[in-house]
């Protein structure tokens, strides 16, 4: 598909409403308003799970080479878009919180954090349970009586000793762009911190540039704007850390030739990125995510 000037209705009704031919039928009875959540599939969603499955059907344990190829396609264009170095810093998750505690789980000791009380739900939840089972110190930045979110708030709460500061791109419930993100990443690290930056309220409407911001680690995923679905997720891992970090969310697909099954002492990681695999990982996912990352 290419569409020669700007998008007007006329092109937009000729050249992409067919390709969402199928949820568009539901638009003659009510009109949809929760794309900002969970976005509409293109009609090849469908097809794309379909051709995972007949890779089963036909090549049974040989359907792990189209599965992994689906995998590395879904890495690679989710690396384009965020504009990360390489495919291997973008590891599958099957949610942004399962991100959040690998990377949690790769600091040292009992590490402490800063976050904003303006992060969505389900990482909020794991910073408070890791925090009241002594996992985890953690330290919320309030929003100012205009409901907004500052970074030099922020910075003021990073502290000698602060391992991790979590900052949303975009404000899940008010939609503010936090800008001053690329000084407030310069502030952390000179203060000894990682950054980790929860980019799934943006990614696909905005521009999100993870080398440009200075991010040590970010999540997201493919249920919004990038008209994947639940499930399909991932964490971004800076390439310095890939290799000097290791998770305690592990699994037997971080292991270097995963198929071997050899068990050397000590474990022998899988090079890059996939040393931060875990097991056996949801196959399927990655198709019903790659209509929507080839249209955005």
């Amino acid at each position: 598909m290419k569409i020669e000037g700007p998008l007007t209705e006329e092109n937009l009704r000729a050249e992409v409403w067919p390709l969402f031919s199928r949820v568009l039928e539901r638009s003659k009875k009510s009109i949809y308003l929760a794309n900002h959540s969970l976005g509409r599939p293109l009609d090849r969603t469908a097809q794309d799970i379909v051709a995972g499955l007949d890779a089963w059907y036909s090549g049974m344990n040989d359907a792990w080479e189209p599965w992994a190829a689906a995998m590395n396609r879904f890495r690679s264009l989710t690396a384009t878009l965020i504009n990360a170095p390489r495919p291997d810093c973008i590891v599958l998750k099957t949610a942004a919180g399962q991100g959040l505690r690998a990377v949690l789980n790769a600091l040292p000791g009992t590490p402490h954090v800063v976050a904003t009380e303006g992060e969505f739900d389900s990482l909020d939840f794991i910073l408070r349970v890791y925090r009241d089972k002594g996992r985890a110190g953690l330290t919320l930045v309030p929003a100012r009586p205009d409901g907004r979110f500052y970074p030099d708030d922020i910075a003021l709460a990073i502290e000698p000793g602060t391992a991790l500061v979590l900052v949303s791109s975009v404000m899940f419930r008010t939609g503010q762009v936090l800008g001053g993100l690329p000084e407030l990443v310069r502030k952390a690290h000179a203060a000894g911190a990682k950054v980790m930056v929860d980019v799934y309220h943006g990614a696909g409407v905005i521009p999100t540039d993870v080398q440009a911001v200075g991010a040590d680690f970010a999540v997201g995923g493919s249920y919004k704007y990038l008209r994947g679905g639940p499930g399909a997720c991932w964490l971004y891992v800076r390439p310095d850390h890939l290799d000097t970090l290791r998770t305690l969310d592990t699994g037997w697909f971080a292991k270097k030739d995963v198929f071997s099954y050899e068990r050397p002492e000590p474990p022998a990681y899988a090079p890059g990125g996939e040393g931060w695999n875990e097991s056996t990982p949801p196959v399927l996912t990655p198709y019903q995510a790659l209509a929507g990352l080839e249209f955005t």
